[in-house]
């Protein structure tokens, strides 16, 4: 199949490199010379575990390129695919589908034969008919049909998520354009993954409502958190209780200080628009966004209390600001809510992350960054630990703790057990939930 992957951010990227690994040809198309550039030189623009290799291997192969050259990648084309960027609208909380249809129109002059145009990008309910319209009006005489094609990776995870998803989600509508669609999928069919066909609206509606639904789950443990904190219960025991029952299940009860990225918040703020302008507000998922900003104000106090109620002149040593290990995306970080509250409360703060300077020296203004974990808590008065990349789940925590002017730990990340942090040298351990 000739595939054209509209958009090269992590969405567009991860999709066209291991369509090509399928077997396809993937032509990437982005505006912006310079990252077309970036990708011929095989520089990948984002940090994304193995996807490096996987994409030096299909370029190898001559099935995956890169291209300014939308009409150009889309002659000829099985399947066009939309995965450009749908952030937040400012004002209103809605989904910006400005880049879809902007896409979608030079698609619609670019079509020389039957194609399928397929929306990857998460889009509201009714986007794909607009989709549709927008090309019929712009070229009447094209032959395309329309899908939607959701997609569910994780960050850090993301070529796993591709080659062994739990399912894959097409919405079509007709024989043809399921056919195209059977045959890119093929290779995941023929390893019997699970491949849902459904109708637009379905297939666009089964992307927020997973991704809220997972929301809940983490909303629902922090509230559980603070409420264990006050009666003596443990987050981490309560969590392992519950998610041993098979419909609960125990993924993303994990306590902490709220969810991030690029895909949690914009799709809970976008379903709750779209429930509010149909009549039917969604109050779940409305309660969660409240829950989530509460969780990381609640960390920020946290943290004053351990300071005796000012963070001023305090040197405090803050552990990961990624939104989660494996990633270098900063997308919504708890870290953007609560290092600002430190640096301007006075603290003088030191960041060490793997992977997040790169966003996080524009993000974070005022903090120093320290590529070593302990250079980052020498004489500190408290270390934080906000991301629990591997680097920091098994830090010596003796040479640690006497190292720093005040051996005090915040661990929002319920990383290490309390008994073995007070035992390593440490006067004052505080998790979130324990």
């Amino acid at each position: 199949m000739k595939i054209a992957m509209i958009g090269t951010g992590y969405v567009g990227l991860v999709s066209g490199v291991c369509f090509s690994d399928f077997g396809h040809d993937v032509i990437c198309v982005d505006k912006l010379p310079e990252k077309i550039a970036q990708l011929e030189r095989g520089e990948v623009p984002i940090y994304e575990p193995g996807l490096d290799a996987v994409m030096e291997r299909n370029v190898a192969a001559g099935r995956l390129s890169f291209t300014t050259d939308l009409a150009a990648a889309v002659d000829g084309a099985d399947a066009v695919f939309i995965a450009v960027g749908t952030p937040t609208r400012r004002g209103d909380g809605h989904a910006d589908l400005t880049y879809v249809m902007a896409a979608a129109e030079d698609i619609a002059e670019a079509l020389t034969g039957y194609a399928v145009v397929v929306t990857k990008s998460t889009v509201p309910v009714g986007t794909n008919r607009k989709v549709e319209a927008v090309i019929r009006a712009a070229n009447p005489e094209a032959q395309f049909d329309v899908a939607s094609n959701p997609e569910f990776l994780r960050e850090g995870a993301a070529i796993d998520d591709f080659m062994k998803p739990d399912r894959v989600v097409v919405g079509v509508e007709s024989e043809r354009a399921k056919a195209v669609m059977g045959d890119i999928y093929r290779p995941l069919f023929l390893r019997e993954f699970p491949v849902v066909y459904t109708d637009l609206e379905s297939a666009e509606m089964i992307k927020y409502a997973a991704n809220a639904f997972l929301a809940t789950k983490i909303s629902f443990i922090n509230e559980i958190a603070a409420l264990c904190e006050r009666v003596g219960a443990d987050v981490k025991s309560v969590a392992k209780g519950i998610g041993l029952d098979g419909r609960i299940g125990n993924k993303f009860l994990h306590a902490g200080p709220g969810y991030g990225g690029s895909c949690f918040p914009k799709d809970t703020s976008a379903l709750a628009r779209i429930g509010q302008e149909h009549g039917v507000p969604q109050r779940i998922t409305e309660t969660v966004i409240e829950v989530n900003e509460a969780i990381k104000r609640r960390m920020i106090d946290k943290l004053l209390d351990l300071c005796g109620g000012s963070v001023n002149g305090k040197t405090i040593a803050v552990m990961g600001v990624t939104f989660k290990p494996e990633t270098d995306d900063m997308r919504d970080a708890p870290s953007l809510t609560i290092v600002p509250a430190l640096v301007g409360g006075g603290a003088n703060v030191r960041v060490c992350d793997p992977q997040g300077l790169r966003e996080g020296k524009t993000l974070l203004p005022g903090v120093t960054w320290v590529d070593d974990a302990y250079e980052a808590a020498t004489d500190a008065d408290i270390v934080v630990i906000l991301t629990e990349w591997n680097e920091f789940r098994a830090l010596d925590l003796a040479r640690l703790a006497g190292g720093m002017a005040a051996p005090v730990m915040a661990d929002l990340r319920n990383v290490y057990d309390r008994d073995s942090v007070l035992a390593a040298g440490f006067t004052q351990y505080v998790g979130v939930g324990r």
